[in-house]
């Protein structure tokens, strides 16, 4: 489906739409909405993996004495958390709540 765009950041696909949702057909409307829940489904999964890798650099950064190191692993643990939080505001986003509006 072309509504449906691989955002890498992410790691999942997001909807894109280049009409506005209120103006495409009802059957194409019902079937983003289906492919939409499916992909909404994995969002848990991708946040557990991400909540993961943030322990991980975590205990990374107790354990790391150089300062422009830490300093690193906490941008990478910082942008993790945006993702995380990304990632929770399209899981809270369902096909009625989001019509034509496109979250980046």
């Amino acid at each position: 489906m072309d509504v449906f765009v691989y955002d890498s950041r992410l790691g999942i696909k997001v909807p894109q739409f280049e009409t506005p949702f209120e103006e495409l057909p009802l059957s194409e409307r019902a079937r983003i909405i289906e492919v939409w829940e499916d992909i909404r489904g994995t969002i848990p999964t991708r946040v557990m993996e991400l909540e993961q890798v943030i322990v991980s650099k975590l205990l990374e950064l107790g354990e790391e004495n150089n300062f422009e190191q830490s300093c690193r692993i906490n941008s990478d643990i910082a942008e993790l958390a945006s993702i995380v939080n990304d990632l929770h505001i399209w899981y809270r986003v369902s096909a009625e709540v989001s019509e034509g509006k496109r979250h980046s």
